[in-house]
């Protein structure tokens, strides 16, 4: 049970797993606090002291070196699987030259002026962007806070400061003197926060880019337990909160009666809220019963009625006429018109929910002029502001603290900020006083919607003499963005660009090329899914490239880079990679299986995967993935691996099995066994090849997806299979 928390943060290292909040950090005595301005100036923090313990300390900082001469990095992205907290403490010790073992990282809190994404320009995690974002940024802490050291000891000993080495964790002179940073750091917080500290020539890196280098920061806490997810959260007096939605998209209440309800031992009260009806209860198991207690009478008047196959019926003629020109250049029709083979395709991707080991829920206690929220918030700033509103108190009244999180692959980083204000508005809705647990099953998180849009591309291809002479593609689908703060962000001609993201850039160079979007209304909530556009994208434009290929009598890989020509290095780069790690030319496979590839850019960052599958009655049967991957800098190569792995992994089993159906505008799957996902005896042998780069570090949490559909496509079709066109691939596998 914890209590009072500044931060409410884990604060974890390779060799222990220890809990620690910034108050209670301050409270041991704190030496050095550090940060650097987002704008470049020098933060005026860094001249005084801490604030008293008893207050919510938000200083411009990145960085505390405490006494015991531990070095605590606040990382301002969330931590939910995919590293950030070792990849900042990497970037921070490698310029602070820190010994591995006095690393620890904790989530810093909601303040978008100190802890903004660079990108984004508001506190979030997202679009792969975290290491991208702050790569130079946190160096320059971990370089800034070496200064201040060295020039500390310097003026302690009374020696220059370039006499003066750091080496694992250890400050020493030629003259024997040597201390830690824990014994300078109180002295080095007076001092000025240098505005351009000298960073390291990457020739110097020593843990930067290095294979076992450092152990991740958060996997003991998580293995043994200690690790705090909102789940975990108690507090005295606290209450389970669960919420009755309407079962179709758009539904509203139109009468209930909680009598049997409020009959059930444990709970409280029960009130309707925006989003439904809301029980709340003692625990978690009252509030469920109480909840199945209720009887409600829905209006559905203004719901989602369509099923999946009316839905799929209007994208698909939809998709015979022409929608909006996203881009083209040479002339298409004509180019059809001259004859040759033409060969069209049509790919149907269905709703697919996050399906995150942990749904969502949150922590929220308001005492009518101050509120305190904690869960795994992926994007603080709006969740922040719209809590704020809902209370009806002003944004400093509320303070929002960054949990760890189990998994979220987008469902997090709402832009409607759903949860956030439902959280808020269940503490409104019975009032200040009592600390709250806001509550959503498996069943509530599957059927709740913001899924991956559902979507068709209609490809038609030309090829004439071993040459493919043109490509249309158009596509149907929902757009993510409208109608929300993110619109701005995405909408280019009144398109959203996460819709066709991938399919307007191809890395083929086709003389005649056409895509065009049709951005339909349908009353069901989506929502940006781990790789976004690309997750459809990906899968059509390389499973068609393919079948192109395969008409023009040409290698999947050699075709593919002949296309590419000079201009694609990077694609290029990895394909020939994976190609060669794969030995694609020369390997001698088994009687009945196949290969397959396909190479995908997303977030800046290049993907190629080689599949070797067979078939079985129950559906492919991937052996082997062989992956190439050009993410830039590498700055750790092992979460690089494990973020490939855990790509490929959720990406098989989506493109196998997953699809959330709807019948008469209500989702069918409630629970993994009816939204199959891949078992632990189904994940292929993956290995992973790092291609050197020298380029800006890039995202690597959702790249490794889209390549992995279209090269299981491909090597199906090698077996003298039909490539997949309505996914998944193994439909009615969970019913």
């Amino acid at each position: 049970m914890i209590h009072d928390r500044s931060i409410h943060d884990q604060t974890t290292q390779a060799k222990s797993a220890t809990t620690l909040s910034r108050r209670a950090l301050l409270k041991a005595g704190v030496g050095l606090v550090i940060g650097v301005s987002i704008a470049g100036r020098t933060p005026s923090f860094a001249q005084n002291r801490p604030a008293p313990p008893s207050v919510n300390i938000v200083p411009n900082t990145f960085l505390i070196i405490a006494p015991d001469d531990t070095v605590t990095v606040l990382c301002k992205a969330i931590e939910f699987g995919q590293g950030p907290f070792t990849g900042f403490a990497t970037l921070v010790a490698e310029e602070l030259d820190a010994d591995w073992s006095q690393m620890r990282a904790a989530h810093a809190p909601s303040n978008p002026a100190l802890y903004k994404n660079l990108l984004f320009g508001v506190q979030g995690t997202g679009g792969s962007s975290g290491i991208a974002n702050s790569f130079e940024q946190m160096r320059k802490v971990g370089a800034a806070a070496r200064q201040m050291l060295v020039e500390t000891a310097a003026e302690r000993w009374r020696v220059e400061a370039s006499e003066i080495s750091v080496a694992n964790g250890v400050i020493r002179h030629p003259s024997g003197k040597q201390g830690r940073f824990g014994e300078f750091a109180e002295e080095a917080m007076l001092r000025p926060v240098p505005a351009d500290p000298k960073l390291k020539d990457p020739a110097d890196f020593k843990l930067i880019g290095k294979e076992g280098a450092v152990q991740r920061l958060d996997s003991a806490a998580k293995s043994n337990g200690s690790a705090i997810f909102t789940l975990d959260l108690d507090e005295p007096e606290m209450l389970t909160v669960l919420i009755a939605r309407a079962p179709k998209f758009g539904g509203v209440v139109g009468s209930f009666d909680a009598t049997a309800a409020k009959q059930v031992a444990g709970v409280v009260d029960v009130k309707q809220v925006p989003t439904g009806v809301a029980v709340y209860a003692d625990g978690f198991w009252p509030a469920k019963l109480g909840r199945d207690a209720l009887k409600i009478v829905w209006d559905d008047s203004k719901a989602e009625t369509r099923g999946t196959r009316e839905i799929l019926s209007e994208f698909r003629a939809l998709a015979k006429t022409p929608g909006k020109t996203v881009k083209q250049h040479g002339d298409v029709d004509a180019e059809f018109a001259k004859g040759g083979r033409l060969i069209e395709a049509e790919y149907v991707f269905p709703y697919l929910a996050h399906a995150a080991m942990e749904p969502l829920n949150g922590f929220i206690k308001w005492d009518g002029d101050t509120a305190l929220a904690r869960y795994g918030c992926q994007f603080p700033t709006p969740d922040h502001g719209a809590i704020a509103k809902v209370l009806g108190i002003g944004i400093d009244k509320v303070r929002l603290e960054v949990l760890l999180a189990g998994g979220s692959f987008g469902r997090r980083a709402q832009q409607t900020v759903h949860a956030a204000i439902e959280l808020a508005e269940v503490a409104k809705a019975i009032g200040p006083g009592k600390p709250l647990k806001l509550v959503w099953t498996r069943e509530d998180d599957m059927r709740g919607g913001y899924y991956r849009p559902f979507g068709v591309h209609r490809m038609r291809g030309v090829v004439r003499d071993g040459k493919i002479e043109g490509w249309t593609d158009t596509i149907v689908g929902q757009s993510i963005m409208k109608g929300t703060p993110f619109e701005a962000m995405s909408f280019k001609d009144g398109m959203d660009s996460t819709a066709y993201e991938g399919s307007n850039e191809i890395p083929y160079e086709v003389a005649n090329f056409r895509c065009d979007l049709h951005q339909v209304e349908v009353g069901v909530p989506v929502l940006w899914w781990r790789s976004v556009g690309h997750t459809h994208t990906g899968y059509a434009v390389e499973a068609f490239i393919d079948e192109l290929l395969e008409a023009a009598g040409q290698d999947p890989v050699e075709g593919r880079l002949a296309l590419m020509g000079d201009s694609k290095p990077r694609h290029a780069g990895v394909l020939k990679a994976v190609a060669e790690l794969a030995d694609w030319k020369g390997a001698k496979l088994e009687p009945g299986r196949a290969r397959g590839v396909a190479v995908v850019e997303s977030f800046n960052t290049f993907v190629a995967q080689v599949v070797e599958l067979s078939m079985t009655e129950e559906g492919p049967k991937v052996h082997k993935v062989w992956c190439a991957v050009d993410c830039g800098v590498a700055v750790n190569p092992d979460i690089i691996r494990a973020q490939m792995e855990g790509g490929i992994g959720f990406a098989l089993g989506h493109i196998l099995y997953a699809e959330q159906t709807l019948e008469a505008g209500a989702p069918v799957a409630g629970n993994f066994d009816k939204y199959r996902s891949l078992r632990i005896n189904e994940m292929p042998e993956v290995e992973v090849v790092i291609v050197n780069s020298g380029e800006k570090p890039s995202g690597v949490g959702e790249p490794g997806v889209p390549p992995l559909g279209p090269a299981v496509a491909n090597a199906m079709a090698k077996l003298g299979l039909p490539r997949p066109r309505q996914l998944p691939i193994v439909p009615g596998a969970s019913a």
